[in-house]
């Protein structure tokens, strides 16, 4: 396998023409959504594993949800407010027999034939949590609930940066109950998540963070998420020094979703949320590029850690 990662030169291109090589990952037409080879694979399956480890005593609830939702959550968070420039929303075929024919001759001219579909009842999955929220209406327990999600996710972010995908998977915790609850779980695996990287050798930071909010609308949201300390992530250079990539965050809802949802502790108040997410490609990018395109190779310790 090839092995020429230099993890102090940064240039989008080169690394993800090392990854290509090294058969990490498969390159494809559309920006931002690259096949993953086997050693890429094996790679985040390990990490997804060092993390069930982790958090192996904290009694968290597994659940499963298809890349795809009820568009009615993405309305019910007024996602289409705030992000409306990342949304991916499922259209597809109601027609007849000719509307079919129409269809087909105008992809096969090459010419846009997306008016010829219509909007379905799913949209893609804009966030690894968003599912969970419609399923926690009513009161949670005295001790709150904590469930974890593996869920793929799309944002329309069309980039040259490998690190920016369209569709990516997330490992996500979501802690629901009393504020006094949430805000110190969301701070035990903000530490969490920076010993864990840390172990890794990786050289991270930390930093207080804002949603990619749109408009001027937007920016008023980022600086009040910002000045309340909402949102932190933990930031590892990938493909710039200068810009280090976000591998994972931790976020404090407030009541947003607990309002929303309908979500109540059981003294009637409305319950808060938090949750946190690893960016499972971008951890995996992290290590290939700090590490080298070939796992055997890694030191010692990071190995152990992750094929033990």
């Amino acid at each position: 396998m090839t092995d020429t990662v230099k993890p102090d030169f940064y240039d989008p291109k080169a690394f993800f023409d090392g990854m290509a090589a090294a058969g990490l990952v498969v390159p494809t037409a559309v920006l931002g959504t690259f096949g993953r080879g086997a050693k890429f694979e094996e790679v985040v399956n390990r990490f997804n594993d060092l993390v069930n480890k982790i958090a192996k005593d904290d009694g968290a609830e597994l659940y499963a949800f298809p890349p795809v939702m009820d568009r009615k959550i993405m309305e019910k968070v007024h996602y289409l407010e705030t992000f409306p420039h990342l949304c991916g929303s499922v259209h597809s075929f109601f027609g007849k027999g000719l509307d079919a024919l129409r269809l087909a001759q105008r992809a096969e001219k090459g010419e846009e034939w997306g008016d010829e579909l219509k909007q379905t009842e799913v949209v893609l999955n804009p966030a690894a949590c968003y599912p969970v929220y419609p399923t926690l209406t009513g009161t949670v327990p005295e001790e709150g609930r904590l469930i974890t999600v593996l869920n793929w996710v799309y944002r329309h972010e069309p980039s040259l940066e490998p690190t920016r995908l369209q569709s990516f998977r997330m490992r996500e915790f979501i802690r629901v109950g009393k504020a006094e609850q949430v805000i110190p779980w969301r701070d035990m695996w903000h530490q969490r998540g920076i010993d864990l990287l840390t172990s890794l050798e990786l050289p991270v930071t930390s930093d207080v963070a804002t949603d990619p909010f749109f408009g001027r609308g937007g920016q008023m949201r980022a600086a009040s998420q910002k000045e309340q300390k909402l949102k932190f992530e933990v930031l590892v250079p990938v493909i710039s020094a200068e810009n280090p990539t976000a591998c994972c965050s931790f976020n404090y809802h407030q009541d947003h979703f607990g309002s929303t949802f309908d979500i109540r502790t059981p003294d009637g108040e409305v319950a808060h949320t938090a949750c946190m997410g690893f960016g499972m490609e971008r951890i995996a990018m992290a290590l290939f590029k700090h590490h080298g395109f070939n796992p055997d190779t890694w030191p010692a310790a990071v190995r152990q850690l992750l094929w033990s």
